[in-house]
């Protein structure tokens, strides 16, 4: 069962944005959209803001520019998932809000409200080396979830199941917080932040970045929705023309939703390699040209928890990232039984998906690969000085953090030393069964006790978040499915976070990573035109 549902005169039953008695289109240029193909790039010019905002805040002087971001509290977020690692995840919404100079650039006629069309995570490594694209398509069915007002938008009431909606739909009655709820309770990926941005923002900051290249295997020849009119071959596109062509959808290949997906992610592509090949963000005139246009047009707008501060560390750990650790992944989603216009997330890929992101873990690989080198299992880092229970075989992978239960033993005479340990690992992800003092105070190195070799891979996962100075021990004293860490009197602290990123997620969902060929790796973003 669906549901139809009305914001500000709009329609929204079967994702056809149409005002009641009237056919809307948007004006850009001579062309009219429906409004099916607002909007759907803003997530990558969000990421572009994030990084050039870090950069340009070291400089006290212009922190009044920064100060006139918008911010709205977001509070209403339910249970939420767990934190595993100190991965960051950002909501990135594109909004189509008529207001100022944005109903200039979009038309304003009949419209009121805020409506987003493609919704991006965007996953960032711990140590930041890594950086993954989600791509949400808007016509994606969600289910509906209580969410109160917000500044511009009513809010929503919770419908019981089987009642859905499309996540376009979610952000249009509830806002970012509601849309921040409903992803974070389907995919069970805990967000940080959100950033939202309007067209004037988009535009600022493709004309700011000297335009964007895109490269076209086939001719975009004007039709009754656009007049948008490129040969063959390589571009560079600034302003209004980069925003027609993220919104280019129909007449034009297949028609579809996802299949424009595909397009804005090659032009999110080109983007990224522009960033990086122009300097931007070493360049403190480019980069408050950027901030300064946005702030002034109140293209931006954030979570309150979004401060300069945290912003300044993203952009600044970035700033050495690579093309090829920056990729691009449309959701799977298949047609939905209710609608035909609508589609739902793949049951039998995304859940694997949304845990290697939640987890920051590498996904199980889809077909058989080379075998990885083989090494002994006594410690933590290969080298066997206590009893290994896996002779002969690999060493067995890390877990996922929150399936390892762990018993933390004081077995030195440090006051708290098991306490505040317990607290860190819990933050990690961990079960975490109790803390309290081991049988004897003698400990010099810390050691891990596992009951035998079904709990191996537990107690790797353990000593690998100390680092080094840690021996794996088999132990009958050991409940099987759990395993005891005792920290003997040279232990300090907790290693730094590792993590094994999800890898190579572009090549498994048929997406685009930083180094891509935009004149070659099409994919199926052209087929049909």
């Amino acid at each position: 069962m669906t549901r139809s549902r009305r914001a500000g005169g709009w329609d929204l039953r079967h994702g056809r944005g149409q005002r009641r008695g009237w056919s809307l289109g948007r004006v850009l240029g001579a062309g009219q959209y429906p409004t099916r193909t607002l909007v759907t790039g803003w997530s990558a010019i969000g990421l572009t803001f994030v990084l050039v905002i870090g950069a340009l805040f070291g400089y006290v002087k212009y922190r009044d520019v920064l100060d006139g971001i918008n911010h709205i509290a977001v509070t209403d977020l339910g249970k939420r998932p767990p934190k595993f690692n100190n991965a960051m995840n950002l909501l990135l919404i594109g909004s189509d809000s008529r207001s100022g100079r944005n109903g200039a650039i979009g038309g304003r006629r009949g419209i009121s409200g805020q409506r987003s069309d493609t919704v991006m995570v965007v996953h960032i490594s711990p140590g930041h080396r890594h950086i993954y694209v989600l791509s949400f398509p808007r016509d994606s069915v969600v289910p509906i979830y209580s969410c109160a007002p917000e500044p511009g938008f009513t809010g929503q009431t919770a419908q019981p199941t089987p009642n859905v909606e499309q996540l376009n739909s979610t952000f249009a009655f509830g806002g970012p917080g509601c849309l921040w709820k409903t992803l974070e309770h389907t995919t069970h990926i805990r967000i940080d932040d959100f950033v939202e941005l309007n067209f004037t923002g988009f535009i600022s900051v493709i004309n700011a970045l000297g335009g964007v290249e895109v490269c076209l295997p086939t001719p975009i020849i004007p039709s009754r929705y656009d007049k948008l009119n490129l040969p063959p071959g390589k571009h560079f596109l600034f302003g209004r023309e980069a925003l027609e062509f993220w919104r280019l959808r129909e007449d034009f290949g297949l028609g579809s939703d996802l299949q424009r997906i595909q397009r804005d992610q090659l032009l999110m592509v080109g983007l990224v390699q522009r960033i990086l090949s122009s300097g931007v963000l070493h360049s403190l005139t480019k980069t408050y040209t950027i901030v300064s246009d946005i702030v002034h047009a109140h293209a931006l707008t954030t979570d309150a928890g979004l401060s300069p501060t945290k912003i300044i560390d993203i952009g600044r750990s970035m700033a050495g990232i690579s093309r090829k650790s920056v990729q691009f992944v449309e959701v799977p989603a298949i047609t939905y039984p209710g609608n035909k216009n609508w589609v739902e997330f793949d049951s039998t890929q995304t859940p694997t998906l949304f845990n290697a992101v939640a987890h920051d873990v590498k996904l199980p690989k889809i077909h058989k690969g080379k075998k990885g080198k083989k090494g002994k299992a006594g410690t933590a880092n290969g080298k066997g000085t206590g009893k290994s229970s896996n002779p002969g075989g690999s060493p067995p992978k890390l877990l996922s953090t929150s399936k390892v239960s762990v018993e933390v033993l004081n077995g030195s005479r440090v006051q708290g030393v098991a306490g505040t340990t317990s607290n860190a690992l819990t933050a990690r992800g961990f079960h975490v069964l109790g803390a309290s003092n081991a049988a004897t105070f003698t400990y010099n190195e810390s050691v891990v006790q596992y009951a035998g070799p079904a709990d191996l891979a537990a107690a790797r996962t353990v000593a690998a978040q100390l680092g080094k100075n840690v021996t794996l021990q088999v132990s009958t004293s050991v409940t099987a499915g759990t395993v005891n860490l005792i920290l003997g009197s040279d232990f300090k602290s907790l290693a730094p976070q590792q993590s094994q990123p999800p890898g190579n997620l572009a090549k498994q969902y048929n997406g685009y990573s930083g180094s891509t060929n935009v004149c070659k790796g099409y994919g199926n973003a052209f087929a049909g035109a």
